[in-house]
């Protein structure tokens, strides 16, 4: 098993530029998720695999008291930025436990992370771990049938992949886990989570404005898989 699965280097510099306006980031997981995060001042709140720290910021702003990790030390620094250094920003491999003590967060958030992950059943443990008693878990990822229209294959095989991002001549893959939405649900429910929402977001109408020929195109397939667990109140 890898040790870090993280974005270092010029994948790092690349992320942090394309996930501003890229429209699956600005215009379909980012309206979402912001959405469901709704109103947070005063919450302690904790960015799982923060990236550039556009989650980090929009929770800043909303009066949050921030904490965000990442793999990447440059993604680190960057999120610290783009929040204008407003929270605790720490490297961290998601792979390994997390550096926080048991109940310490009313709200965790993770988009478009988890399916990179290895230690998945180990993160949503720890993720329970320090989330507090009916606090709240939001992620994000691709949706499998955007992954099963971009590498083809069958939808319900699964595995590790490595895939091509930026066009041609970017050098740059990303690696990641196919699953189902089954898959993807289940091991949320078997982590010790309540689903309480799902999402197959459509782009937000800036999109139209912004890109109509984008907008058509996302607006008849699903890109983003989008959930709203929370931890129960009380232990079963």
């Amino acid at each position: 098993m890898p040790t870090d699965t993280s974005y270092h280097g010029g994948l790092a510099d690349f992320f942090a530029g394309a996930g501003q306006q890229h429209p699956t980031n600005a215009y379909l997981d980012r309206p979402a998720m912001l959405a469901l995060i709704g109103e947070v001042a005063g919450q302690d709140v904790l960015d799982v695999g923060c990236g550039p720290g556009f989650y980090a910021a929009a929770m800043a702003d909303r009066g949050a008291k921030v904490t965000a990790i990442d793999g990447s030390a440059e993604l680190v620094r960057v999120a610290e930025r783009t929040a204008g250094e407003r929270g605790t920003f720490l490297q961290h491999d998601l792979e390994r436990p997390l550096p926080f003590a048991d109940a310490s967060f009313d709200l965790a958030v993770m988009a478009l992370v988890y399916h990179h992950l290895y230690a998945r059943r180990q993160l949503l443990a720890e993720l329970r771990r320090v989330v507090r008693p009916g606090g709240r878990l939001l992620v994000s990822t691709t949706h499998p049938m955007s992954e099963q229209r971009w590498l083809g294959g069958s939808y319900y095989e699964g595995g590790r992949v490595d895939a091509p991002i930026g066009g041609p001549g970017s050098g740059f893959t990303i690696n990641f886990e196919r699953m189902t939405v089954e898959t993807f649900v289940n091991e949320m429910l078997d982590g010790g989570f309540v689903l309480e929402r799902l999402l197959e977001p459509r782009p937000s109408a800036e999109l139209r404005d912004a890109d109509p020929e984008k907008f058509a195109q996302l607006d008849v397939k699903a890109t983003v898989l989008t959930v709203a667990l929370r931890r129960p109140a009380r232990e079963a």
